[in-house]
């Protein structure tokens, strides 16, 4: 099945499947080494590990869709991207979606706060007026060229508008033709179990580690009517934390031996970017071979 089609019919299963980040080509071949149905481009896990930037608005539309290209070259799993406010007005927003589905993009995740966009479990956001976000959703229904390119609408009005006004927000974009609904950074329990029961369309929820949305167990999301748990960036901050582990032996003992405890090992890291396969397409060429 196409990747598009693919990632449609595990959003209409609504099982709670868990989605992972990727901040770049290595770690989405982690993701599909792993098993994962489908992987997530994260733009805050971009700007940090890409750019030692925080996430606050700092990747372009080239830059983004540069990466795009390398992980769709890299994985063949359906890939979701996420394409902050769509760098602009509607217009822009059509741009970006035209943009992102030639690198390779599957779905496309539009956002509805006010440039400079902010991380949705930060404090201080704020969303542009409803008929503006509107707009925009429909203007990337409108530009992409596969029918089964998804459309993925977030809202970050709950931190500021309230939960209510989150829905009302998810409702307009579902009316407008968006595919997958993403109400971030839900606070209460109560809140994550009631917004299935007032949308009619898949749901995408963002669960960060140290974020505002409380943890709960991906069969129990899907139980309640989610598609998608994601987890944009545990690759991240798990990453961090071995490599300190690693960085911070090697400065203490002067040595750093292939210790599984700390490092991959070299023939694993090898085979994530198929070195075996470079090797046997170099002695293919090298012998005129077929």
């Amino acid at each position: 099945m196409p990747p598009k089609r693919a990632l449609r019919a595990l959003a209409e299963r609504r099982q709670g499947l868990i989605l992972p980040g990727a901040f770049n080509a290595l770690s989405a071949r982690v993701i599909e080494s792993l098993g994962y149905p489908a992987v997530y481009l994260t733009g805050a896990g971009l700007s940090n590990m890409a750019l030692g930037l925080p996430d606050l608005g700092f990747v372009g539309l080239s830059e983004l869709a540069e990466h795009t290209a390398r992980l769709r070259d890299a994985v063949e799993l359906p890939l979701m991207v996420d394409a902050d406010t769509g760098f602009g007005n509607a217009l822009n927003v059509r741009h970006a979606v035209r943009v992102l589905e030639r690198c390779g993009a599957d779905a496309i995740q539009i956002e509805d706060q006010v440039a400079p966009k902010r991380c949705g479990h930060f404090s201080g956001q704020e969303v542009i007026p409803l008929d503006e976000a509107v707009a925009k959703i429909r203007a990337a229904v409108d530009a992409r060229r596969d029918p089964d390119l998804m459309v993925v609408a977030r809202t970050d009005a709950a931190a500021s508008l309230g939960f209510e006004a989150a829905v009302e927000r998810a409702q307009r974009f579902a009316e407008a033709g968006a595919d997958l609904l993403f109400v971030e950074a839900l606070t209460r329990s109560d809140d994550i179990a009631r917004l299935p029961t007032l949308v009619d369309k898949p749901l995408l929820i963002n669960l960060v580690l140290g974020g505002k949305t409380p943890l709960q167990r991906a069969d129990a999301l899907g139980a309640q009517g989610y598609s998608f748990v994601l987890y944009a960036n545990a690759a991240l901050q798990s990453a961090l934390l071995v490599m300190r582990r690693a960085l911070g032996a090697l400065q203490a003992e002067g040595l750093l031996a292939e210790d599984p405890e700390r490092v991959a090992p070299f023939l694993e890291r090898q085979a994530l970017v198929g070195k075996p396969a470079w090797d046997a397409l170099a002695e293919r060429y090298a012998t005129g071979g077929a």
